[in-house]
């Protein structure tokens, strides 16, 4: 069936504005409560959300929703999404649910679903949810003496504190670094700096006062300039930037040069496989990430596995095959041993983990292969089917040919935005830049 609520990463779109209004919202809550209420039990389902305006609208509608079918709902407020993941496994709840748009501007929203597991629902799940969504669900309701039950879980926020932090190798502390931490006003804007300042990082904080409006606004982990600014102006020896709902990190060494997720990968790997941790001999990226990355990873005879774009499909494949390490170039690293999704927190501390043990700075160490050059430009477009245009075919049909053997070129969709995305990666930059420049002119030409 055609999917018309879920895209890549949950349900994403302009809040107040279908399918992100309070009414959508309450019937995927309806929809979702009959798909996972099974048994006798008092079922359960744990709500986070981030720090935007319109979490105050969505939040009440899925209460109600849950609510309505006899679910016991746990409200957590502004917490990171692999919080939301990671509270719904310890609290056995039956489903969790984070309102975010991940590193979207504020005027957008969205819901990501979780199973009892911890991991993003299955294509399959989400298709069958969707299709309650329009059904008629009176039936269903729970009666009066049977309605669900909502409550404020105060320490949710330590809880997760607690478990990352017990992720950073015993005898080890941050003592003696300066780290500038980059909350882009988002969901980790209490409990980020809280995790490194308690092991023992002084802490240069940024983007940390949300007022509903201003997250990711030039900050977080799509927008590092401000981050990169302010580590270097504060002599920092490493600056982090999260995205809006902290499933995501990127990272500038001590001199402000930027670290993207294809080298925290290849570092994670390379020092989990000498410690002997590394399961399966490979990792798991989608076709973003750099040459580079798979000529280093292969180099220390490990295999990279791409798979479809988006932290989802990632985390399945690693399911799938037992690998313990994967994420994407946007800074998304999955931590099997860990999370059971990106987590950005988690993720940086496995690399000062390294600083740490190694007493070397980041530079000479987060930067553990030398990329190919790789352009990207994200095109937007409004509605309509550029890409089944004649002359954009066209065009990357000859973008591929100029590339050649050695080259790659990927034109895509975005699944949480209204862009379409244009890669290409080769040998020669300027040539890259060229078919770049020439694929983005026509699509913008064909959504005219």
């Amino acid at each position: 069936m055609t999917r018309k609520l879920f895209g890549t990463d949950g349900i994403r779109g302009a809040s107040n504005a279908e399918p992100m209004t309070a009414e959508t919202a309450l019937r995927v809550g309806m929809a979702a409560a009959i798909k996972f209420v099974r048994g006798v039990h008092r079922h359960q389902v744990v709500i986070g959300k981030d720090t935007r305006l319109s979490g105050y609208l969505i939040e009440p509608a899925l209460t109600a929703g849950f609510v309505s079918m006899g679910m016991d709902v746990v409200l957590v407020g502004p917490m990171p999404t692999p919080a939301v993941a990671m509270l719904t496994r310890s609290l056995r709840a039956d489903l969790g649910v984070m309102i975010s748009a991940s590193h979207n501007p504020y005027e957008d929203n969205g819901i990501k679903l979780f199973g009892p597991d911890g991991y993003k629902l299955s294509d399959a799940v989400e298709a069958e949810i969707e299709a309650r969504v329009d059904s008629d669900m009176g039936r269903e309701l729970a009666k009066a003496a049977k309605l669900g039950r909502a409550r404020r879980l105060d320490d949710a926020r330590g809880r997760y504190t607690e478990y990352v932090k017990q992720t950073f190798p015993r005898g080890l502390r941050l003592d003696g670094l300066k780290i500038a931490v980059d909350c882009a006003n988002g969901a980790a804007y209490k409990v980020a700096p809280e995790v490194l300042w308690e092991l023992g990082a002084e802490i240069v904080p940024i983007a940390v006062d949300p007022d509903g409006f201003n997250i990711n606004k030039g900050c977080g982990s799509t927008d590092t300039d401000y981050m990169r600014s302010l580590s270097m102006a504060h002599n920092a020896d490493l600056g982090l930037a999260f995205d809006g709902d902290a499933d995501r990190v990127m990272i500038c060494d001590e001199k402000a040069e930027p670290i993207d997720g294809d080298q925290v990968l290849g570092l994670i790997a390379s020092d989990w496989l000498a410690n002997g941790r590394l399961k399966g001999d490979a990792v798991v990226a989608t076709p973003m990430s750099n040459l580079g990355l798979e000529k280093f990873l292969a180099g220390r005879g490990l295999t990279l596995i791409r798979t479809q774009v988006g932290d989802r499909y990632v985390v399945e494949r690693m399911r799938e095959g037992g690998y313990n390490v994967g994420g994407e170039q946007s800074g998304h690293i999955v931590l099997g041993d860990y999370s059971t999704t990106g987590d950005g927190l988690i993720a940086a501390l496995q690399v000062l983990a390294v600083i740490v043990a190694t007493g070397k700075r980041a530079s000479e160490v987060c930067r553990v292969f030398q990329p190919l050059p790789q352009v990207l430009k994200n095109v937007r477009y409004n509605g309509g089917q550029p890409l089944d245009d004649v002359k954009v075919r066209q065009v990357i049909a000859d973008g591929e040919s100029r590339l050649g053997p050695s080259g790659r070129l990927l034109v895509r969709k975005s699944g949480t935005e209204p862009v379409i995305r244009v890669m290409a990666e080769g040998e020669d930059r300027k040539t890259i830049e060229i078919v770049v420049r020439d694929i983005a002119g026509e699509i913008e030409r064909a959504s005219r």
